[in-house]
């Protein structure tokens, strides 16, 4: 499939090669969400949150089904001993697999009241966890289950996973859903679906976040909303959003967007060398190579891989 850039900045030329190919890995699903890529197993887990389904690809292997039903999941990331954590829209949890598969629940509550539907989640280096929780999965829509919403707030959390202590780390946004780290980690950028925007936030030495701040607006044409990030080797972020991926340099320009087929909700990057970029949109799972060199927290352990 020929792939078509939206250039803003003749740089971005230097991350994507305007002639490579934008390949269909898996296709005939209902709303994917979630890839996250195990560099020891080259395996890629997604969600199709609606399909009620986690599943698995690997290019020996092709796809299987990982994990039916799964509570509605979204978002994915392992853990620094290669457990995989997800998080569920239809039980507001957040849950950690085992290596016997098992799941153990992190995060269900917080100040005795339901979580809304954790969405996104990422590990840091130290082993914390942080997870945005919107309250899509609460709306009467194929994303959730339609129920009250308990928490006055929609925030980020912060999940300490060795004592299970959970501390809202930021409320200011209106729909905090996707998240990622910068480089040193001294940064978290989580983008406002709601109000089309990335935020920058400093992230203490005691793991709170400070000073939060807009960093980018997200806007363009055609469907979507700011939604899953990742940051490439060379501090460029890529943010799924109107009509595909919106890629910034390390100031918050947008350089262009890679224009999608279809509704773009996540990515992930993958393959032996971190060049090549999985993307989850909508009814298909896409593969994009890509000059610059993603970052990946690899997994110590095998476990269940």
């Amino acid at each position: 499939m020929k792939l078509f850039l939206e250039v803003r900045k003749e740089t971005i030329y230097d991350m994507i090669d305007p002639g490579v190919e934008l390949q269909i890995i898996a296709r005939g699903f209902e709303f994917t969400e979630g890839p996250v890529w195990h560099p020891r197993s080259h395996s890629l887990v997604f969600s199709d949150i609606p399909g009620d389904t986690m599943y698995q690809w690997s290019r020996e292997v092709g796809l299987r089904v990982y994990r039916r039903p799964s509570n509605l999941a979204n978002g994915n990331a392992y853990d620094l001993q290669g457990r995989l954590l997800t998080c569920e829209h239809a039980t507001s949890r957040v849950v950690r697999e085992e290596p016997d598969g098992t799941l153990t629940v992190l995060a269900s509550h917080f100040q005795g009241m339901e979580l809304n539907s954790p969405n996104d989640i990422v590990v840091r280096s130290d082993g914390r966890v942080y997870f945005t929780d919107p309250n899509f999965g609460r709306r009467p829509t194929r994303f959730g289950r339609p129920r009250p919403q308990q928490l006055p707030f929609q925030a980020v959390f912060l999940l300490e996973p060795e004592t299970g202590h959970l501390q809202a780390v930021s409320t200011e946004l209106e729909q905090p859903n996707g998240l990622c780290f910068s480089a040193d980690e001294r940064a978290l950028f989580v983008s406002d679906s709601a109000r089309g925007q990335i935020w920058r936030f400093d992230v203490l030495d005691d793991g709170r976040l400070a000073h939060g701040k807009v960093w980018a607006s997200v806007r363009g044409e055609g469907p979507g909303v700011p939604d899953g990030m990742k940051l490439d080797s060379q501090g460029h972020l890529y943010c799924c959003g109107p009509g595909g991926i919106h890629v910034f340099d390390a100031q918050g320009e947008c350089l262009g967007i890679i224009r999608m087929p279809e509704q773009t909700a996540n990515l992930c990057w993958g393959d032996e060398e971190l060049t090549s970029i999985y993307i989850t949109a909508s009814t298909s799972v896409y593969k994009l190579p890509v000059k610059v060199a993603g970052i990946l927290t690899t997994p110590k352990s095998d476990d269940r891989s």
